[in-house]
């Protein structure tokens, strides 16, 4: 078994919709032969360097996998039937690749993509967490002082209102002590 690597260059009229079954066929050739899918590379539209089936541009697309002569010549076969294909190349990676070794490359470059993807998120969280307490403190320095300050009044007020009170409740009154 062999690694490869194949850049295609899809017809960039195409669609999503329509540049997914090449991507899919490519990969169900990979598993009928036994092969050893690594991954899709998708590069996107990129201008040409000269001009084919009079297209300027084209979709891009790099595909690693490990295989066969056989598979190689069947993914060849296909590329040259399906007419949404402009132009395509293989190369020989590897002779003899370490499969073992290739899987934990890419169970390591996941993990280091979900490693990513946390920090970002949680740089994300921090920027709006920021984002907010500034706007917080935006608005409270945007309130005019005399605002607060009546609030403060009445609070006091109040306060004093149910200290009356309170003293009132616990103060015999002259009947209550003249009863004792």
């Amino acid at each position: 078994m062999r690694r490869y690597e194949t850049i295609i260059i899809i017809d960039p009229d195409s669609s999503e919709e329509e540049r997914k079954p090449v991507l899919d066929k490519i990969s169900d050739l990979i598993q009928q032969e036994n092969g050893f899918f690594v991954l899709f590379d998708e590069w996107g539209n990129r201008k040409l360097a000269y001009e084919i089936k009079k297209k300027n541009r084209g979709h891009y697309v790099r595909v690693d996998y490990c295989g066969s002569g056989h598979l190689v010549n069947e993914m060849e076969r296909f590329f040259k039937i399906d007419d949404r294909l402009l132009k395509y190349m293989t190369i020989l990676l590897d002779e003899s690749p370490n499969l073992d070794q290739i899987k934990e490359e890419l169970a390591d470059a996941k993990a280091r993509e979900e490693l990513a993807n946390a920090k970002a998120r949680e740089a994300k969280i921090r920027a709006q967490e920021e984002r907010i307490a500034k706007e917080s403190e935006a608005d409270i320095k945007s309130t005019p002082p005399e605002a607060s300050e009546p609030e403060a009044e009445t609070d006091s007020a109040k306060d004093d209102e149910t200290d009356d009170q309170t003293a009132e409740a616990e103060t015999p009154s002259n009947e209550e002590q003249k009863e004792e």
